[in-house]
């Protein structure tokens, strides 16, 4: 049996932003969006076969000391593009700090955080 990896989950602080800049940058679509889990809200956003879920509480709690450090941390999502050097600079123009970059064996990255100080890595391989 193969299986698939359908979507994440994982908590942000205002979803519509959170959204709003994948869209723009990544080019994916809100699927769903909707109420949730004691009175919050989640939003679906990503392509028709992959996507990643938001959750917006309903008081979203202040961020924790690293996630590398805490058993069960999200530590970052990673995503393929075809031109990194396109994206950085979209990232960049977006407002958000390109970083951590290092080329290795099958490909090239970056890293850079959103406003929730959540990790993101960009990859392309070669």
């Amino acid at each position: 049996m193969h299986a698939t990896l359908e979507h994440a989950n994982y908590t942000v602080g205002d979803a519509r932003k959170t959204a709003q800049w994948m869209e723009q940058l990544f080019g994916w679509h809100i699927r769903w969006e909707g109420p949730s889990l004691d009175g919050g809200r989640s939003l679906h956003i990503g392509t028709d076969t992959q996507y990643l879920a938001l959750y917006e509480p309903k008081k979203p709690a202040e961020p924790k000391s690293s996630s590398y450090a805490t058993r069960g941390g999200l530590n970052h999502i990673a995503v393929v593009v075809d031109d990194i050097d396109d994206m950085e600079r979209r990232v960049a123009a977006y407002g958000f700090t390109p970083g951590s970059h290092g080329d290795y064996e099958p490909g090239r990255r970056f890293y850079f955080h959103d406003h929730d100080n959540i990790e993101y890595e960009v990859v392309q391989y070669d």
